[in-house]
C-alpha cells in the first residue's frame, strides 16, 4: 500500500461572495476530489457540496475494484439527484464539475467531468492526465493551441459536460501507476486561469508539502482571483 501526504486548500476568491468549489479528502480510502460548481449562489455550491457528500459516503473495507465503482456510482447518483432538485426549483443548470483521484497498490484512477484537472509531476517534468470537457479543448486537441491558450480563450468556461447537466452523465477515465516520488495535483479551472503549465511545474517541483497549495492560491489571488480557487496536492511516498 503507498502511503500518500496531501495538502489541500480552497479560496473564494477577490471576486465571488460564495466559494461554489468543494474539496473532499479521504486518506483512510484513498479518495480525493475537487469538485466546481455551477449555476450561482444556492444552486452551484449545493451542486458541488452533494457530490462531496455522496462520495463521502462510501463504506470502508472495500477493495480498490469496488473502492473504484463505489466511486463512479456516487457521482452518477449524485447527477440524478442534481437533475431532480434543479426540475423541483423551476430553473435552469445547476451542476458541478469533478475530479477525482484514488490511489491504491502503486496504481491510479482519475474520473473526471468538466474542466477541473488532475496533473501529476514526475520527475521534475509535469503531465495533465484530464482532458477538459470545454469548447476551447477542442481547438487543443486539434492542434490549434495549446492548453495555456486555451486558458485565456474568452470561451475557456464553455464546459460541454458536468455533473447535473444533460439526461446522462458520461464520465471519463484515466489511470497507471503512481510511482514514489509522483506529485499529483486536483485543482478548480480558478488556479489553471492564472498558472501555466511552467508556473504549474515549477511551484510543484520546488515547494515542500506543507507550503504548496498555499503558493498556488497566491498565484491565483496575484493573478486576478476572479473565481474561487481549489488545489490539492498528494506526495506519493
Amino acid at each position: 500500500m503507498s502511503e500518500i501526504r496531501y495538502n489541500a486548500r480552497t479560496h473564494v476568491g477577490h471576486k465571488r461572495k460564495v466559494n461554489e468549489d468543494s474539496v473532499l479528502v479521504l486518506p483512510e480510502r484513498s479518495i480525493w476530489m475537487v469538485s466546481d460548481g455551477m449555476g450561482g449562489h444556492d444552486a452551484g455550491d449545493y451542486a458541488s457540496r452533494l457530490i462531496a457528500d455522496r462520495v463521502a459516503m462510501i463504506p470502508g473495507g472495500l477493495n480498490p475494484t469496488e473502492r473504484m465503482h463505489a466511486l463512479r456510482d456516487a457521482i452518477i447518483e449524485s447527477h440524478d439527484i442534481i437533475l431532480s432538485e434543479a426540475e423541483a426549483r423551476g430553473r435552469g443548470i445547476i451542476g458541478a464539475t469533478v475530479a477525482a483521484l484514488m490511489i491504491a497498490r502503486g496504481h491510479f484512477v482519475g474520473l473526471w467531468a468538466g474542466d477541473s484537472r488532475i496533473y501529476r509531476l514526475r520527475d521534475g517534468q509535469i503531465e495533465l492526465l484530464t482532458t477538459d470537457h470545454s469548447a476551447v479543448a477542442e481547438l487543443v486537441l486539434d492542434g490549434q493551441m495549446t492548453w495555456d491558450e486555451a486558458d485565456q480563450h474568452p470561451q475557456s468556461n464553455a464546459i460541454t459536460r458536468a455533473v447535473g447537466v444533460g439526461d446522462r452523465l458520461e464520465l471519463d477515465k484515466v489511470r497507471g501507476d503512481a510511482l514514489r516520488g509522483d506529485r499529483f495535483l486536483l485543482c478548480s479551472d480558478g488556479l489553471t486561469k492564472y498558472a501555466t503549465f511552467a508556473v504549474l511545474q515549477s511551484v510543484l517541483t520546488r515547494e515542500p508539502l506543507e507550503t504548496v497549495s498555499d503558493r498556488l492560491i497566491e498565484i491565483a489571488l496575484d493573478g486576478g482571483g476572479a473565481d474561487n480557487i481549489t488545489a490539492v496536492v498528494l506526495d506519493v511516498l
